[in-house]
């Protein structure tokens, strides 16, 4: 029998299981055949385990002709709960990603306009402890950052928050969650007390009302779609609403599509909570038993929502009063109502906003804590859960603690058995406030890990400025090139999925072990081998003297004993017999919330719109996103052919009165500016876009693309509880070239 290693898709928050499968030779010569042949087809969004597409046979590193893996083919783990054997096209083709480009030894350059050098770890680790050093003698620990990543494993998450936030004492620490999850972060802790999904994917197969806003589910997280997509068409009774701009392929199969105007998804919340409030054959939705004795802040909020009456709400929004109707009946009818959304709501000043404002409907119809119901974030990145619960954002620590609260810090001091007051009390900067910090040269050491700045960031000419202002920039990847890479001193080798063993968190709370199945490409470490060693070498030996990640799991476990995300019963052996998932199939199954009286907050909100409206100047929104093949800077996905052919350039999709207006037919290149910056695109002319908006994804930075990143375009403006940034949308004006 073959032997097979069970691992987790590293791409989006879904969290799909995957079995790697070890093949004899004869095997491997059989599956590169069928491969050859089955995999020119994948056309459809998801595909089960079972066809024979998935099967990825190890992949012939072309730059050194030789295998670099051992004889694998990858396929869905049909054992794991969260995806039940299915894979999309990013986890079918995810092997053959393993072996190209890697960045596999230490290369260092004193200045950004000398050559790297190829170095030995020795050299490398001894500078950045030396500027480690002189850093903290001259600027002190505020003159430190590190901007982590939701790719990370759980454990090295945590040995990063240890060493910054403890040993160093600097709460410096952010991640591209920031840019991602940070404003579902805050909703749920302004809500409820504590951060946490209260829904799991179950859920999907029992709703009655699937309400979707700001995610194009069908292509960013297609495993989750797919699986409600089947019960909705076995289903007649069962509705599903699609809030959204664009006429995605979620909002095709909708039984409702609001096509609302970018920046009024507040406007139609309130909306709604409104004609259930006013609207006799909706009243009787109004949970009043759950509210008087499980929220607080009902008054305030129905004194708010007396505001957005229909024909206001439907004038905002630009969509009818019968749709807006349509979807507070919906809602009301239904005795199990889902919700569910991603960046574009997250995205946003508004982002803990509109959050807080989903739940509030939740609140009002009570629709909480039960089979088939729940406001339900669908996670970006494959670990931004895990990082949440070690703590890996620049306001928390492990365990679901804050750096604000002084009991938090006295727990972790004495778990980490550091001196009193050694965890600061100061809320360290947020991945904007880092380039803020280069700017005014107060950050003398920046250290990137897993992930790509130099695409993912807003205002990305301001940005590339910042960090070539940098004195000393620390990254660390798997893959060389990137366009990080450009600014950094240092680059450091580190293994990826493949080759590391560690544990990550998916959307509904399940926790995997992924097991490496290779050994280490070249020179390259598991990122917490690299923090661990420079904690080390820091002289804090004790607090890093671990063997192997269970052990750093271990320690993290125990930290978050009698907290919301409790994880002290689950260990690596455990989750050697399946994935597990912290907090029960449900949270607030009891009612019980963590607030300080254990009731759920209502939160009204005004709508404000969009940071940056449309003028005379810049009269169209530019809505910035994803598509199906692709995730996040193409760092993996643009090194496979496969999905390369799927999407070979980027484009500009525009309403077709728009492109008469600018004379643009189809394919003219357009150049797109905004107050920040310029892009080029190819125009796709669809009636999938509403008037007024352009769409431009955000995948190809300047490896990829010549003059394509739409984040040149977009602006810093950030939520005021979640400082995420509104990297949604900003007004643009366009050219015809």
């Amino acid at each position: 029998m073959s032997n097979i290693t069970k691992t987790l898709c590293p791409y989006c928050g879904v969290g799909c299981g995957l079995e790697v499968v070890h093949l004899t030779q004869k095997d491997t010569e059989k599956d590169i055949e069928l491969q050859n042949s089955a995999h020119r087809g994948i056309d459809n969004p998801v595909v089960n385990s079972k066809v024979n597409s998935l099967d990825q046979p190890k992949i012939k590193c072309q730059e050194s002709n030789r295998f670099l893996v051992d004889l694998v083919k990858v396929r869905g783990d049909r054992t794991h709960p969260s995806s039940q054997g299915m894979v999309c096209v990013k986890g079918a083709t995810i092997a053959e990603s393993i072996d190209r480009d890697r960045l596999t030894y230490p290369m260092m350059r004193s200045s950004l306009d000398q050559d790297f050098q190829r170095v030995s770890w020795e050299e490398v680790l001894t500078a950045i402890c030396d500027r480690i050093t002189t850093v903290l003698n001259t600027q002190g620990a505020d003159g430190l950052c590190m901007y982590g990543s939701g790719q990370f494993q759980t454990e090295d998450y945590y040995i990063a928050q240890k060493l910054f936030k403890g040993c160093l004492g600097t709460n410096n620490f952010d991640a591209n969650s920031r840019l991602c999850m940070s404003s579902a972060v805050s909703g749920y802790v302004k809500s409820f007390g504590a951060d946490g999904p209260p829904c799991c994917y179950e859920d999907l197969d029992l709703t009655d009302c699937a309400f979707i806003i700001g995610s194009n589910t069908a292509e960013c997280h297609p495993i989750i779609f797919n699986r409600l997509r089947k019960h909705h068409k076995q289903n007649p009774d069962v509705k599903l609403i699609v809030v959204d701009p664009r006429r995605t392929q979620t909002a095709e199969v909708a039984d409702l599509h609001l096509a609302i105007r970018p920046g009024t998804d507040i406007d139609l919340l309130n909306g709604i909570a409104y004609l259930i409030l006013n609207q006799k054959e909706n009243y009787h939705a109004v949970d009043h038993e759950f509210i008087q004795n499980h929220t607080n802040h009902y008054g305030e909020f129905i004194a708010l929502i007396s505001h957005y009456p229909p024909d206001i709400v439907a004038d905002r929004c630009g969509i009818s009063i019968a749709d807006l109707e349509t979807a507070a009946r919906f809602w009301a009818e239904s005795q199990r109502v889902l919700s569910l959304w991603s960046m574009g709501v997250n995205q946003s000043t508004e982002g803990t906003a509109k959050v807080q404002s989903i739940i509030n409907l939740h609140l009002l119809t009570g629709q909480i804590g039960k089979p088939g119901a729940g406001a339900f974030s669908l996670t970006g990145q494959p670990n931004a859960m895990g990082g949440r619960e070690a703590g890996g954002l620049s306001h928390l620590l492990p365990g679901y603690r804050f750096v604000a609260n002084p009991q938090h810090r006295a727990e972790l001091e004495q778990h980490w058995q550091l001196p009193t007051g050694q965890i600061s009390d100061r809320t360290g900067r947020t991945a904007w406030d880092m380039i803020r910090g280069l700017e005014s040269e107060e950050v003398g050491f920046l250290w990137i890990a897993a992930t790509n700045p130099a695409v993912s960031f807003p205002d990305l000419e301001r940005t590339k400025q910042a960090l070539n202002r940098s004195p000393f920039t620390v990254y660390q990847d798997a893959y060389y090139p990137t366009e990080t890479s450009a600014f950094a001193h240092l680059l450091l080798p580190a293994t990826q999925w493949s080759e590391k063993t560690g544990t990550m968190t998916n959307s509904e709370r399940r926790i995997t072990l992924c097991e490496a199945f290779h050994e280490p490409l070249g020179e390259a470490r598991d990122d917490w081998q690299i923090f661990a060693e420079v904690g080390r070498r820091l002289g804090f030996t004790k607090h890093f003297n671990f063997k192997d990640s269970s052990e750093v799991y271990a320690e993290f476990a125990a930290i978050t004993s009698d907290r919301p995300c409790d994880l002290t019963k689950i260990n690596h052996d455990l989750l050697k017999t399946g994935a597990v998932q912290w907090g029960g199939l449900r949270l607030y199954t009891d009612l019980k919330f963590h607030t300080a009286n254990g009731k759920a907050n209502f939160a009204p909100y005004h709508s404000k719109g969009l940071a940056e409206p449309p003028d005379q100047n810049y009269p169209f929104v530019l809505t910035i996103g994803r598509v199906y093949g692709h995730w996040h800077t193409m760092t993996r996905t643009g090194r496979i052919k496969k999905i390369n052919q799927m999407h070979p350039h980027p484009f500009l999709e525009i309403y077709p009165k728009d492109a008469k207006k600018y004379n643009l037919s189809q394919g003219d290149l357009v150049e797109v500016k905004s107050r920040r910056g310029i892009a080029k695109f190819p125009a796709l002319i669809t009636e999938a876009i509403a008037p007024g908006v352009l769409f431009a994804p955000m995948h190809w930075g300047s490896l990829w693309a010549d003059n394509a990143e739409a984040n040149n375009l977009s602006h810093p403006e950030a939520d005021p509880y979640s400082f995420q940034p509104e990297l949604k949308a900003c007004a643009v004006q366009i050219i015809k070239l």
